[in-house]
């Protein structure tokens, strides 16, 4: 029987990891989850890690491979398997068995999947949960939402009161990664402060560059409407276009390292990028090439003529295409 979220924290306290996790559902908790559990590994001395992404195109074979690898220095192996779609068919799912059968000695395997539903359980999610340990993270219900905005915003020393939790709750729209991001400005913005509804009010409307947040996490996360109705926002609200840009550019500068870099993951470990954030930006590289990254960054640059005064054009109007294209890349037709 797959483990209860709520016991996730006191397993990772453990002494002691299983051959095999299985960590599914919403996308920002099992990628949280996952780089706990990483933690956990750390501590209890795995120096090893090898990340295999399985996606379509990945060779089933490679699995057994690395797990009857011997580690060069005779070290704790961790084998970080990205489960791409959710979905391990029909050898997957074999490879994956094997594993959980006849686990090599000081080797774990961690499956992570942040696409799921019960379609995608089989013989080997049963395999698991048997032989390791299965976590399923779903999203907050909606009558949860508050409380776990409260629990998050406490977990990262916030003090707050109900009606700023509720405010909260409405600004996010019920979008959980824009959640998690929002209270870790607010950590920023809110010092030791306790935050009351009018106190919370005060410091978004008073930082430009926590709407700026806002507006890119939806461009990049591929929720152009969101982004649109953002951006739609700021203008109506009279704030200055070139200071939004101004972040807008330097997540682009962003991405187009990231494209550039022969390895995602290291080059996203040089910038610092936290889990979520990390398959935010890869997902949004799976939607476009460098190219069109390139595009949106000499876009931009025309906007801030634009905006200036430097060059002809609404720049309101150019911006919302810009932001439009880095949400969904078709989109970029709206540059011609």
């Amino acid at each position: 029987m797959p483990m209860q979220p709520a016991f996730w924290q006191k397993h990772l306290a453990g002494d002691r990891m299983a051959p095999v996790y299985l960590l599914v559902g919403e996308e920002l908790l099992v990628l949280e989850a996952a780089d706990a559990l990483r933690a956990m590994a750390r501590r209890l001395g795995y120096s090893e890690r090898e990340v295999l992404e399985a996606d379509s195109r990945f060779d089933w074979d490679d699995l057994a491979r690395s797990s009857a690898g011997l580690s060069l220095f005779a070290t704790q192996r961790l084998l970080d398997l990205r489960l791409a779609g959710g979905r391990a068919g029909k050898d997957g799912g074999a490879a994956i068995t094997a594993f959980v059968q006849d686990p090599p000695p000081d080797t774990t395997l961690l499956i992570s999947a942040t696409e799921w539903s019960s379609k995608h359980e089989g013989a080997w999610t049963k395999a698991v949960d048997q032989g390791g340990v299965q976590v399923v993270f779903n999203a907050p219900r909606p009558n949860e939402w508050g409380q776990w905005i409260s629990q998050r915003m406490a977990s990262r020393g916030l003090q707050a009161t109900p009606d700023a939790v509720a405010m909260l709750a409405e600004r996010v729209e019920g979008n959980l990664l824009a959640a998690a991001q929002e209270i870790d400005k607010l950590v920023v913005l809110a010092g030791d402060r306790r935050l009351d509804a009018a106190t919370l009010e005060g410091l978004v409307a008073d930082s430009a560059r926590f709407d700026a947040f806002k507006l890119t996490d939806a461009a990049f996360a591929g929720d152009g409407g969101r982004a649109l109705r953002i951006l739609a926002g700021l203008h109506a609200e009279g704030e200055e276009l070139i200071a939004l840009m101004g972040w807008l550019v330097n997540q682009l500068q962003l991405a187009l390292r990231l494209a550039n870099a022969r390895d995602f993951a290291a080059q996203a470990k040089v910038e610092r990028l936290w889990p979520a954030r990390e398959q935010l930006f890869r997902k949004a590289l799976r939607r476009a090439p460098r190219e069109h990254w390139m595009a949106c960054l000499a876009r931009a640059a025309r906007i801030d003529r634009m905006a200036k005064g430097r060059e002809q054009g609404d720049p309101w109007l150019e911006a919302e295409r810009l932001v439009a294209a880095v949400a969904e890349p078709r989109a970029a037709a709206a540059f011609t």
